[in-house]
């Protein structure tokens, strides 16, 4: 089994802050296993009872240790969402939202919608000019850009299912802000290349601006998400979404023409949703409903090549990679016309997952011939690039995925002034204007238009497996529009291609989302099949790495296997 360990390095200077910090931390004087200013990345490692992967070393230590203290899977997953929101300020967030879904030791599924909504003064044309023109800097960037957040309603929701007290919860979260922890390289680059938005778009200065040349190994210090942290703790839900932070969001509002009112935080719920279930070869697959797109989306592209002998045609070659696409292209054709928020624009779900339909969608379908998507429309009916994602199952059989956003990485480049994070730029989300592209380059039509208290439609794809119904898999992956995409490629490559989960989640992937008609492939992928494509008649981009998935798998003689992504520092933890 491989095992990568990325050192970091401190200096003398750091080592006696790490000392005299320590002494104040309850959590990690109690865990001195876990050294928020010396630790490892784990990429891969087996565990007699549970296991977390996320996109932080210390996240799944965290997560791991509430376990090993008697706390379940929701527990872990509250703790690692929160100390996230700390450690890996790209994507981890108290000022975004997200979807969990569950499947408890008794078999129950829960799916929950913590995902932002408009706030009340949104509107179908709030980001058009005069002309009608769209605006995509103000959908973007600054508070303007922000929907409600959902993330610390979610984890209160969350809670119902956990067995330990909210307060310890929180905690470890709480001590990493007050007191610091050491950052990687790739979050030393983040902070430095991303100062000058910081700057431009929120009211004044930060901790992440605090240095203007961040490096591998610098201690970075949160007190004003600190103090935010322990509002939460002392006064639950009220702690955020009333009181002396709500005052700072509305607040931070005014800098960049935001438009949540202190009515939009108080009113926010989540929602439960009906997880969307599927078969394939064997496996009972579990995704999330819209507001997502991406249950959806699995489940017709897994649906349209099942008919095909995928393991044959081997992976990552011109026969399987082909015919992956082509289920992409269509499954993306209709995302763009029939997706939304199923509380504003009724999705024609059970028809887009149906056999018949999914049947009808491939009988153009014919291998060896590239399709055009200036040809392959929307079905006929009659009735996110930076997140992150964890995974959690404990020892009685609990599996948690969570996947959660900021959409963009650092979100709409905002820091709520006193109170120490950042807001999303979930409103981007949304379709602006039918026809015009996202960030992302996704096309949305009316389904997925703008209306107060509407959550925008989303590709987060958190993902649960039983086999003979018990308990097998719980994966996901950040990524945007290719989310779906990724996590599809990843369960093709567990149950046709027989990898093992870390080889499955480091494979190289490639991407088809309908609008633009082209495929993208990471730069590793492999150079004979491209070329061959290349010269069949696909239109090809290359670009590096997408994504970041993260899994635990049961392994048949019950153990926990975790493993995290190659292309980040991704980790897992476990005992």
């Amino acid at each position: 089994m491989t095992k990568l360990f990325l050192k970091l390095t401190i200096n003398s200077f750091l080592i006696v802050c790490a000392t005299v910090s320590l002494q104040a931390q309850d959590f990690f004087k109690a865990h001195a296993q876990i050294n928020p200013y010396n630790y490892s990345v784990v990429k891969e490692k087996v565990f007699d009872h549970a296991a977390v992967s996320s996109a932080h070393p210390l996240a799944s230590m965290v997560g791991a240790a509430i376990m090993k203290d008697g706390g379940n899977a929701f527990d872990a997953a509250i703790s690692v969402q929160l100390s996230l929101a700390v450690v890996f300020p790209g994507a981890g967030n108290i000022g975004g939202g997200g979807f969990m879904l569950s499947r408890d030791k008794n078999g129950n599924l829960t799916g929950l919608d913590f995902r932002e909504a408009a706030p009340a003064k949104a509107h179908k044309d709030m980001y058009l000019d005069e002309k009608g023109n769209p605006s995509a800097t103000k959908s973007r960037d600054g508070a303007s850009a922000s929907g409600i957040p959902g993330s610390i309603a979610g984890m209160f929701s969350v809670h119902q299912n956990a067995k330990l007290a909210f307060s310890k919860l929180i905690e470890p979260a709480i001590e990493l802000a007050e007191y610091g922890f050491v950052i990687t390289e790739k979050e030393a680059k983040g902070l430095n290349n991303t100062r000058a938005q910081f700057l431009k778009n929120s009211s004044a200065p930060c901790a992440f601006t605090a240095k203007s040349n961040w490096k591998a190994g610098d201690t970075l210090i949160q007190k004003d998400l600190a103090n935010t942290l322990r509002r939460i703790q002392q006064n639950g839900l009220a702690g955020f979404y009333e009181g002396v932070t709500a005052d700072l969001i509305v607040k931070e509002m005014q800098h960049s023409e935001g438009i949540i009112t202190k009515e939009d935080l108080k009113n926010y719920q989540p929602k439960i949703r009906v997880p969307l279930e599927f078969d394939y070869r064997n496996h009972h697959i579990i995704s999330f409903a819209p507001p997502s797109s991406g249950g959806i989306l699995i489940a017709q592209m897994m649906q349209m090549i099942q008919p095909y002998d995928v393991q044959k045609m081997g992976a990552n070659t011109v026969a399987s990679v082909s015919l992956m696409v082509e289920a992409q292209r269509r499954a993306y054709a209709d995302r763009a016309e029939h997706m939304g928020d199923p509380d504003f624009y009724k999705v024609p779900t059970k028809t887009l997952v149906s056999a018949k339909y999914i049947q009808d969608r491939m009988k153009d379908y014919v291998p060896g011939v590239v399709g055009k998507s200036s040809a392959i429309k929307a079905g006929q009916i009659h009735e996110s690039e930076q997140t992150t994602h964890f995974s959690v199952i404990d020892k009685e059989g609990n599996m948690v995925s969570i996947t959660t956003t900021l959409n963009d990485t650092y979100g709409n480049k905002t820091i709520v002034a006193g109170a120490g994070f950042l807001l999303n730029n979930e409103m981007d989300d949304f379709s602006i204007k039918a026809g015009v592209p996202n960030m992302y380059g996704a096309i949305g039509g009316e389904a997925n238009s703008i209306q107060p208290g509407k959550r925008m439609l989303s590709s987060m794809t958190p993902t649960l497996i039983t086999v003979n119904n018990k308990p097998y898999l719980s994966i996901g992956t950040p990524g945007g529009t290719t989310i779906p995409n990724q996590v599809y490629e990843g369960l093709v490559n567990i149950i046709d291609h027989k990898m093992t989960l870390k080889a499955a989640i480091d494979a190289p992937r490639f991407h088809h989302q309908w609008i633009p008609d082209a495929v993208a492939f990471e730069a590793d992928f492999p150079e004979a099949t491209v070329n061959t494509l290349k010269a069949n008649g696909y239109s090809i981009t290359k670009r590096g790495y997408f994504g970041r998935m993260d899994g635990v798998i049961i392994l048949s003689n019950g153990q926990r296997e975790a493993a995290g992504d190659k292309r980040g520092d991704d980790s897992v933890a476990g005992y």
